[in-house]
């Protein structure tokens, strides 16, 4: 049975991570998200047998079967790394845990939300609302049922978008954009204290580290503008998996 768990997550994650390469397109292109998959490119819908995750990618050499362009590397590495995510997600919680079906689907709609907002803002240096915040909401609502404390995750969320708040308005919006004040009320309504400082902390080293090896690279300027979802999208991501195991080694490390 947690074989078949197992096998399931990873090929919802792999449809899932095809769904989010199609909701980041059209979203940009402000086109519905109903209908069949199409080329980009020329235009001509995808047949299904050329729409399977990751295995279509290769069996076409990474190109269109229609016009032969090029089929960008993003598809089938979304697609993948969000299989893989899905299935990391339901190999770290406990089966037996008479709660596991809503912590795992409440990991899921997070890592879903993170790879979202690390794709489309890397690509478009924009955040969409209307999947941020929906999220934000659902997250929300599964932590209730999980009997998290209210008090705690409001606060958190509360908490996590003034800080955002506060650098914009300091910066005036060239430090950090509008969007990212949305990705903290997300953040801290889902890990609430402590884990919350934790994410923003890994996000900004990570981002820090990142940037300066960029400007060594010569690969951007320290004037270059760097977007910060795709850094507090893997800063979540981390404190997800390992957030607890960070913070029992921090606190162990000041006794």
């Amino acid at each position: 049975m947690i074989i078949i768990i197992y096998i399931y997550s990873f090929l919802l994650g792999l449809v899932v991570g095809s769904f989010l390469n199609s909701l980041v397109y059209r979203l940009y292109s402000r086109q519905t998200i109903l209908g069949r998959s199409f080329c980009p490119l020329c235009r001509k819908q995808i047949s299904w047998f050329d729409n399977i995750s990751v295995i279509s990618f290769i069996i076409l050499h990474g190109r269109c079967r229609n016009c032969q362009q090029k089929i960008s590397w993003q598809y089938p590495l979304v697609e993948l790394i969000t299989g893989l995510l899905f299935l990391a997600a339901a190999v770290r919680l406990n089966p037996a845990d008479s709660q596991y079906a809503l912590l795992l689907m409440r990991d899921w709609l997070m890592i879903f939300t993170m790879i979202f907002v690390c794709v489309y803002d890397l690509k478009y240096y924009a955040i969409e609302d209307v999947v941020v915040l929906p999220m934000a909401a659902a997250v929300l609502i599964i932590n209730l049922f999980l009997k998290f404390s209210w008090i705690n995750l409001v606060l958190s969320g509360i908490g996590s978008a003034l800080f955002f708040l506060f650098q914009y308005c300091l910066s005036r919006g060239k430090g950090i954009g509008f969007g990212d004040f949305r990705i903290g009320i997300l953040l801290g309504l889902y890990f609430g204290w402590p884990k919350i400082v934790l994410a923003i902390f890994l996000s900004y080293m990570i981002g820090s580290i990142i940037s300066l090896a960029l400007v060594i690279l010569r690969q951007k300027k320290m004037t270059s503008m760097v977007p910060l979802g795709p850094f507090l999208s893997i800063g979540a991501l981390i404190t997800i998996f390992y957030g607890q195991n960070i913070l029992v080694w921090y606190l162990s490390f000041l006794k």
